[in-house]
């Protein structure tokens, strides 16, 4: 065997004779590592990998439609962001930063997995990390200690593919992706060659004995999947885990899926006892006190993928000292922020040049729903002029640069999901087109723009402010 020497992106894969400080491919800075590659012959070269295709090629018109049978994990979440459960065959990676609970939701999958779809079956899960002891702590204290879930601590793939082949388990879970090694390919683990040619190996077992597998994978500083990007094209769905470290709560959301759609989101809460799924997101996101009213604080109905959440928008107008007043976003966009923050200056005549802003989504996750602008911006005018919101108001609509309002998507939904939590007084750019009548327990409050949010909100300053109010 021959070996040659070459410098490969750590980002994107690709291979250079020399070693550079930017990758010419994707732009990365010192990702090039030295590696050894293998040099195959041309006769070896041509005929490796032809004898895997074993179906000869069908007209199009006579291929026969795969129908997607879900097997559901028994974890409610889970399956939701999965498009309903597992198929047969299916490889998912699984994305997240250490310590999110990637190991605590694939082992409680694995106990609900043997427990349920696949109780006649077995459960393989190999830990490149951590040794047996250690997983079989974490199972006790999750309370997951079925007989058909079988561990095994290693990282070499030949044994790994060995032992699959013995147990022929239903299900296989590998911890993690970056700690196994192929031992006929020259490099240490979790590097490009190395994940590339274990990822495509799992994949042939995987899909040969119609086992789902699930890869658990890290992520590199910048929120990105640590290893080639050919990785994410290699499986059938990419899960990854969106959330801070030391929040509650864990959002999975699915940025590929080849049995399912990518707008679902799963959402979980950490526990002693480990991820709990948050079946009623609109009651735990916006857990503060509803009972009096609040300046700076406004809610809303967003959507997190085809469900309904509620929304509780923070906002914090105060002096700045400073020769550039701050802004600062926690859980919304910040260059729209910034954007609502002129559209209120240019149209309402609210001055903040000389305040710093903050404001902060409840609940610790991130959404990018356009119907909490107007929210936002109502819970700011609260703030600027200390006025204090109603608990029993919502703000639902999209605002746009000239600061005029328009209707976000599925108001009906919404009005609905806001009429369930107790909500009295819905804010909204226009009524909806159907069933007018059908929230009777709802006022709809009618603004257009934010001159007509501004004078709807000035209705409830209290008797003493507002004579005050009009003296300024």
């Amino acid at each position: 065997m021959k070996l040659r020497t070459v410098y490969r992106c750590q980002e994107c894969g690709q291979a250079y004779p020399k070693w550079a400080g930017k990758c010419a491919s994707c732009g990365g800075w010192n990702t090039l590592v030295e590696e050894a590659e293998e040099v195959m012959a041309k006769a070896a070269a041509r005929s490796r990998g032809l004898t895997d295709f074993s179906e000869p090629p069908v007209k199009l018109s006579e291929a026969r439609a795969m129908k997607a049978e879900h097997a559901t994990t028994g974890i409610n979440e889970l399956d939701r962001a999965l498009g309903g459960g597992l198929v047969k065959g299916q490889v998912v990676l699984l994305a997240g930063p250490p310590g999110i609970g990637k190991s605590t939701l694939t082992l409680e999958s694995c106990a609900a997995l043997a427990a349920g779809a696949y109780r006649a079956g077995k459960v393989l899960y190999v830990s490149g990390e951590e040794s047996l002891a250690q997983v079989g702590s974490r199972a006790e204290r999750l309370g997951a200690r079925p007989d058909n879930v079988y561990l095994m601590a290693e990282t070499n793939l030949a044994r790994i593919v060995e032992e699959f082949r013995k147990i022929k388990p239903a299900f296989l879970v590998i911890d993690s992706i970056q700690t196994v090694y192929h031992p006929e390919f020259v490099g240490s683990p979790g590097s490009v060659g190395q994940i590339r040619e274990c990822a495509s190996e799992l994949l042939k077992v995987s899909k040969a004995a119609g086992a789902p597998l699930f890869l658990l994978g890290h992520v590199t500083k910048e929120g990105s999947l640590a290893g080639p990007k050919v990785l994410e094209h290699i499986v059938d769905t990419v899960l990854y885990f969106d959330a801070e470290k030391n929040n509650a709560f864990r959002v999975l959301r699915p940025h590929k899926n080849r049995f399912g759609p990518v707008d679902e989101t799963g959402i979980f809460e950490m526990t002693s006892k480990g991820l709990r799924s948050v079946d009623d997101a609109g009651l735990l996101l916006a857990e503060s006190d509803r009972d009096r009213a609040l300046a700076g604080r406004a809610f809303a109905v967003a959507f997190e993928g085809a469900r309904p959440v509620l929304a509780e928008i923070q906002a914090l107008a105060a002096r700045s000292y400073l020769p550039y007043p701050r802004r600062t976003v926690t859980g919304l966009d910040l260059n729209r922020a910034q954007m609502l923050i002129a559209a209120l200056e240019k149209n309402v005549g609210l001055r903040f040049d000389e305040m710093d802003v903050f404001a902060s989504l409840a609940g610790g996750i991130k959404l990018k729903d356009p119907a909490l602008d107007l929210a936002f911006c109502a819970a700011l005018i609260s703030s600027a002029k200390d006025i204090p919101l109603p608990p029993d108001c919502v703000f639902m609509g999209e605002v746009g640069i000239l600061a005029q309002a328009s209707s976000p998507g599925f108001l009906d939904r919404r009005l609905a999901e806001a009429e369930r939590l107790g909500f009295k007084t819905a804010f909204i750019p226009r009524p909806p087109k159907k069933d007018e009548g059908r929230f009777k327990g709802l006022r709809l409050e009618v603004v257009r723009d934010m001159g007509a949010l501004y004078a709807a909100l000035l209705k409830f300053i209290p008797a003493k402010a507002e004579k005050a109010e009009l003296r300024s």
